[in-house]
């Protein structure tokens, strides 16, 4: 089987080579290009449709901005210019000789407008979802680094350690924990962490401040050879701003103690010469709805160039900084609330918290030719540092000093991106292709699991050693658009891994080295009804790795467990208002587990099983008021257990948002939005229930030319909610049996924030 994976991977990248170096005899001279940008920033507008109705062809601005049709004969043409958030334009161009003309055309920002939205005019049909994240960017309120996760249709999160450490995430019948099984990047930068101290697959966004995001790039399921490792519900692909309208500073202030303030400076004002650069920082305080302070602050810090170098070559290179400080409460089990030891917001044990840092340096460049292919290189360092404090389980382990322990890593993360990117006219059909390199080396000095006393004394050492990872990846990615009507997407990726570990507390202190790979091979079909309506079937498998120091112990068994997806859907305009997305799906992973880093072990659960359905709705009502829901119900399954003892622990199976949002000319906005989780099994045999919530948020804002006044409301309702949930066996002080029942971490109860922000 391995051979014949080898020979196909082998065909397809001679074809895509063969198709690189021979297809340019498609191109003709005659050509039509140029740049669309957003006045008056002056930033390059990625993923603009420019449309010519007499030749009934349409193309994208690329990562740079740019467009260009070529072998157009000459004469007179129509250039249909649009872009979700901006007044659409039609340019006239008359091409005379076969030399080219290149337009440059600038848009105008503008209130958003749902009968504008075409389904068939989307070129990258595995992109169409995308189209709901840019309607949610223009409408919803980001509060928070948080509030950027939950533009993904059916994820929600949880925070159970005081603010600090990343969020909990649930999506598709996936507890994914911080990261497991859906792969995270901002920028083109990975955002997971593999062989993390606290789990595998971490992914801490807090670096990211929520006003400098510009697009949420994400889709469902392991169906894209672009991602990798981690790719099984999905990814999530964030991209910062490349320039910004004017400059700000915005403060903040809300109950508990909470204080932010946020500033973006245009570093370049009018002398931008094709080139924008800005500064943005974020400083954030607060002490929590929980009677133990959790004296959390932030500072993020961060710097981004982006300009052209001649016509053809667009270079952006971002530097950033971000270390956070915080106390935390903890979860709680139920019946030391139900006895009156504390209250829900009460603390068993107020000395966890934690420390973390990372800096992040990011460079690209990226040059497009004049028949419109491109080349694309990246180049990143990262720099994590995390030290976290936890105890779970109490007095259960050690009656006298408790169960504290300590989490704690210095990691280096180095990494390098290349792709080449081509579409060429075969005849009346055309084909895209894209080939690209991803290499990825990871170290960790002195990751360690240690047993502490009060965050100060270290009592005993569980686990101490050297992490180093290599993740070297290529993939080819063919998009055949055969029809008007009919696309077909078939890519396949190879994963080389090499894992390495040095156990500190082995006295033989040799570096031991386990290799392995995978071949995921991903088949889409789109077809477009009509104008209003996309059909498409996915089918694919993924991965996630298992850690290294597992690995490693293991001898390389489980080494990368495979996903195997498939999704069926359809996008649909029933009238201009309306946009849906409908979607049935299901997916197999053949070994399910999560690195438990509490107890450096590994908790393989088996083979399993998930199929549901997702619905997503976006109506425009009337002008200026839109209405949004995203629902989804999901059965999650072991394949290996017995009927009745089978259930996932902690997987949703149904969960909703939406909300009602105001868009008024003169500048008074406001939103009211809903959460809802489905009440899910804590355990195997559902014999203890991890309890749903629903959840009212709202917000108003009144924007003039040079301030912005808001409110945010938090839970309006003050309901009592469970944020994280889970069936842990414990022992209090006091007790002398250990007791299994539900734990949790209380939900903010009602919160109320004002903002002002100055503009200039």
């Amino acid at each position: 089987m391995k051979n014949l994976y080898c020979s196909f991977f082998i065909k397809l990248i001679i074809g895509g080579i063969f198709l690189l170096f021979s297809t340019c005899i498609f191109a003709q001279a005659g050509m039509i290009s140029g740049k669309i940008i957003a006045d008056p920033s002056g930033e390059l507008l990625v993923g603009t449709t420019i449309y010519i109705p007499e030749l009934e062809k349409g193309t994208f601005t690329d990562a740079s901005g740019q467009f260009s049709f070529v072998g157009i004969s000459p004469g007179d043409y129509t250039l249909d210019v649009s872009m979700i958030g901006y007044e659409s334009r039609q340019i006239e161009a008359s091409l005379n000789n076969t030399t080219g003309l290149n337009i440059d055309v600038s848009l105008n920002t503008t209130s958003i407008n749902l009968s504008e939205i075409v389904i068939q005019e989307q070129r990258d049909m595995s992109q169409t979802i995308s189209t709901i994240s840019k309607i949610d960017l223009e409408l919803r309120p980001i509060k928070s680094s948080q509030d950027i996760l939950r533009m993904v249709p059916g994820l929600f999160i949880a925070q159970h350690a005081g603010g600090g450490k990343s969020e909990q995430i649930f999506l598709r019948g996936f507890d994914i924990d911080h990261g497991t099984d859906i792969a995270i990047s901002v920028d083109g930068m990975p955002v997971n962490m593999v062989s993390h101290a606290h789990g595998q697959g971490y992914a801490d966004l807090h670096f990211l401040i929520p006003e400098t995001v510009k697009k949420v790039d994400f889709n469902k399921g392991p169906f894209y050879a672009k991602y990798g490792d981690f790719t099984t519900a999905g990814y999530v692909d964030f991209s910062t701003r490349t320039a910004l309208e004017h400059s700000s500073i915005k403060l903040e202030m809300g109950r508990f103690d909470t204080y932010r303030a946020v500033g973006l400076i245009d570093l370049l004002g009018e002398n931008k010469n094709n080139a924008n650069a800005y500064f943005a920082s974020e400083v954030l305080f607060t002490n929590g709805p929980v009677e133990s302070s959790q004296n959390f602050n932030r500072i993020n810090l961060m710097g981004k160039y982006t300009g052209l170098l001649g016509d053809d070559q667009l270079l952006s290179i971002s530097l950033s900084h971000f270390t956070s400080k915080w106390d935390a409460s903890g979860q709680i089990p139920e019946r030391a609330v139900a006895q009156g030891l504390i209250t829900r917001f009460g603390s068993l044990d107020d000395s966890e918290g934690g420390i973390t840092s990372r800096t992040n340096a990011n460079f690209k460049l990226l040059k497009t030719f004049d028949n419109n292919d491109f080349l694309s290189n990246q180049l990143y360092f990262i720099n994590n540092q995390f030290q976290l404090f936890s105890n779970f389980t109490f007095f259960l382990n050690d009656p006298v000093n408790g169960d504290q322990i300590e989490q704690h890593e210095n990691r280096n993360i180095f990494g390098y991106k290349l792709a080449y990117g081509l579409e060429r006219d075969l005849g009346r059909t055309s084909l895209s292709t894209e080939i690209g390199f991803d290499l990825r080396f990871d170290q960790t000095k002195d990751t360690d699991l240690t047993h502490t006393f009060g965050r100060r004394t270290v009592l005993d050492t569980y686990a101490l050693g050297d992490i180093d990872q290599l993740n070297a990846a290529f993939y080819i990615n063919e998009q055949w658009k055969i029809t008007d009507r009919l696309t077909v997407n078939a890519g396949l990726r190879f994963d080389q891994f090499r894992f390495g570990y040095v156990d500190k507390l082995d006295s033989l202190y040799n570096h031991q080295i386990v290799n392995d790979n995978v071949f995921s091979p991903k088949l889409s079909i789109f077809f477009n009804a009509s104008p209003a309506i996309q059909f498409y079937a996915k089918a694919g498998t993924g991965f996630h790795s298992n850690d290294s120091r597992v690995v490693v112990a293991q001898k390389g068994t489980e080494t990368l467990p495979k996903a195997y997806g498939v999704d069926f859907g359809a996008f649909l305009k029933p009238v201009p208002s309306l946009f849906l997305n409908v979607a049935v799906w299901g997916l197999d992973l053949e070994q399910e587990f999560v690195y438990v880093g509490d107890e450096g072990v590994v908790e393989p659960s088996g083979k399993t099983r998930r199929y549901g359905v997702d619905f997503s709705a976006r109506y425009q009502l009337t002008k200026w008021l839109f209405v949004d829901t995203d629902v989804n119900y999901t059965v999650p399954r072991s394949k290996e257990n017995i009927e009745g003892n089978n259930f996932i622990p902690l997987a949703p199976t149904f969960t909703s948002i939406g909300g009602l949002t105001t868009k008024f000319n003169n500048g008074l906005n406001a939103s009211i939005r809903y959460r809802k989780i489905g009440d899910r099994p804590a355990n195997e045999d559902n014999s203890v229930i991890a309890r749903g919530y629903f959840v009212l948020d709202g917000g108003l804002t009144y924007t003039q030319k040079k301030y912005e006044l808001g409110l945010t409301f938090e839970n309006l309702l003050n309901v009592d909610w469970n944020e994280a949930q889970f069936d842990t066996r414990t022992r209090l002080f006091d007790e002398t049996e250990p007791v299994s029942e539900l734990h949790f971490t209380p939900g903010t109860p009602f919160f109320i924030k004002g903002s002002i922000a100055f503009f200039f």
